[in-house]
């Protein structure tokens, strides 16, 4: 299934609510958050914790409210949305959202991703040198591993902050760079992509990451070392998935999720995959690498049949 090829055009940003990244966390819009009757974020030193697999089950439950909300504003129904919005304060809206967002976070549950692109990063951001600026979209903690590496310099958003170093901020309203000295050798984006609501909203984030990415620095040889001031990987976006998006969904797998990301200006330097979750590290490249090829369109086509199958997509106008 061949995309359909499109001249280059610069990408229209439309803003997307964005919130609570960690695992299999629903995106609220800002009336359901405004519903729930609470103001001001949950603040860690507040919350108790809660299983782990009642963390799950009102996850999924909030997550299906979620995909249920985005069809019933498609529609323009709105007593659908209100009903909604309505479940989601008496499952214990915000409050409860944040507290299943930040156990599944907890290091101890195996929820800290940054502890792989760490790992990936390896001996260039030991010892001491150059500090390498960090966008984190979707921020629960400030104590996870890259934080605690004094050469990472992180910059922190969420739409529902539950800390006073997280900024509220939706990543696609973020002021665009007047310079590089506002740009950033690494952006986080773990488990948000996934629960942005639309699949055209997702090709819209992805294509605008790479406004905010310092620009590429040369891919060495095998015989040639990165220096202190340059990062192992390249500057480029740490991409943290639900496994069975690329997996076992009807429209994306490996193949075509490597294919987007060359036509954005990626090269797919590092990944993992267990049990649960799918990581990547995407070296920012620029689009030139790729031979003046056209920017292609991207639309949701079935790759795969069979009615167990996820319905998670990105398609790029």
């Amino acid at each position: 299934m061949s995309p359909t090829k499109k001249r280059q055009s610069k990408p229209k940003h439309k803003s997307l609510l964005l919130s609570r990244t960690r695992p299999a966390v629903a995106v609220l819009p800002a009336n359901i958050v405004a519903s729930s009757g609470i103001t001001k974020p949950v603040r860690n030193s507040t919350i108790t914790s809660i299983t782990s697999k009642a963390s799950r089950t009102l996850i999924r439950s909030l997550h299906t409210l979620q995909k249920r909300r985005a069809q019933a504003e498609k529609k323009g129904d709105t007593k659908a949305i209100a009903e909604i919005d309505a479940e989601i304060a008496k499952q214990g809206g915000l409050e409860k959202y944040q507290l299943a967002s930040l156990n599944g976070q907890s290091s101890s549950r195996g929820g800290d991703s940054s502890g792989v692109l760490m790992e990936w990063l390896g001996a260039s951001v030991k010892g001491s040198g150059k500090k390498f600026r960090v966008l984190e979209v979707g921020a629960l903690s400030v104590d996870n591993v890259i934080s605690k590496n004094k050469r990472m310099d992180v910059t922190r958003i969420d739409l529902n902050s539950v800390h006073p170093a997280i900024e509220t901020q939706d990543f696609m309203e973020r002021p665009l760079p007047k310079n590089d000295s506002e740009r950033f050798h690494i952006i986080s984006l773990s488990l948000v992509l996934n629960f942005v609501p639309s699949i055209e909203g997702r090709g819209a984030m992805l294509e605008r990451l790479s406004s905010f990415l310092l620009p590429p620095t040369p891919i060495p040889t095998s015989e040639e070392q990165t220096t202190e001031d340059e990062l192992s990987l390249g500057n480029g976006v740490f991409l943290v998935l639900p496994a069975p998006c690329v997996e076992n969904s009807r429209y994306m797998d490996k193949e075509r999720m490597q294919s987007i990301m060359e036509d954005l200006g990626y090269k797919l330097e590092k990944e993992k995959t267990s049990n649960k979750l799918v990581y990547y590290y995407w070296r920012w490249i620029g689009t030139e690498h790729f031979k003046g090829r056209p920017r292609r369109t991207w639309k949701k086509e079935e790759i795969r049949s069979g009615a167990k199958r996820n319905n998670f997509a990105v398609v790029l106008a």
